[in-house]
């Protein structure tokens, strides 16, 4: 099997180095994109579309035909898209402690609501409202994890700290662009009904469990775990390569829920 890996926020293709190597031990091929804003793409302009066609292009380089799409954290958000753009591209998606969008919703909505009708909240609260104070705003409306510990606390705690730094030393600015105004519609995904999964982090810090048994309920699939952090691609390498080749054996066990 091909697996396309999509990273999350401030992180980019580099904190999936263990995995692919994991992967190809497996006997699988594995390539990890750069999002628009990202690692080697740290100057272009991060959208919607050209985050979405970053991740395209990967699915559709060399003629392949199929791929398993794995979005890590918000790049289950760019996937979506993707999987949206080019679901004749996809035999599975696996969302890995994910986001998922809703139809017609911006990302702020869809990351803050449980129902359809909910509306904006306080649900960030506590620790991931903490995690906020560890952030950096620039002028030009970036984003950076400005403290080792914070980001060490909530994204890589159950590594060593020499992992911990060598993958905070990487970490770059997240730019949303014009993804906190922006309505998505993803009809084609949502009719495409992919085979999917999703791999929920018992140690996450950065994800709220109830956003996670949201978005696997919006899935309707059942939840595959993993004891990690938000970041087992580093902490759990070997374990989360074994997890992503068993994702691709799973089906839904109900639809999938657009709103």
């Amino acid at each position: 099997m091909r697996f396309v890996l999509v990273h999350g926020g401030f992180h980019a293709a580099w904190c999936w180095e263990r995995t692919i190597s994991e992967l190809a031990r497996l006997g699988h091929s594995a390539v990890a994109v750069d999002l628009p804003g990202h690692g080697a793409l740290i100057d272009q302009e991060s959208t919607l579309t050209n985050r979405r066609d970053a991740i395209v292009g990967a699915m559709a380089a060399d003629g392949q035909t199929l791929n398993v799409l794995v979005g890590h954290s918000g790049g289950g958000f760019d996937a979506t898209l993707a999987a949206d753009a080019r679901p004749d591209l996809v035999s599975h998606i696996v969302y890995l402690a994910a986001a998922l969008p809703r139809e017609g919703r911006t990302y702020p909505e869809a990351m803050a609501m449980r129902d359809s009708d909910d509306e904006l909240g306080d649900e960030f609260d506590g620790d991931v409202g903490e995690m906020l104070s560890y952030l950096k705003f620039d002028d030009d409306g970036a984003m950076t994890f400005a403290d080792f510990d914070g980001a060490w606390k909530y994204f890589y705690h159950d590594c060593d700290e020499d992992t911990a730094r060598w993958a905070f030393d990487r970490l770059g600015p997240e730019r949303f662009g014009d993804t906190t105004a922006t309505p998505v519609s993803v009809a084609r995904f949502w009719e495409a009904n992919l085979p999917r999964s999703f791999i929920v982090c018992e140690q996450d810090r950065s994800m709220p469990r109830w956003l996670a048994d949201t978005v696997t309920r919006r899935l309707g699939v059942n939840q595959i775990s993993i004891d990690a952090s938000h970041s087992p691609f580093l902490s759990r390498p070997r374990e989360l390569a074994d997890l992503l080749v068993h994702a691709t054996t799973t089906t839904p066990v109900g639809p999938l829920i657009p709103h």
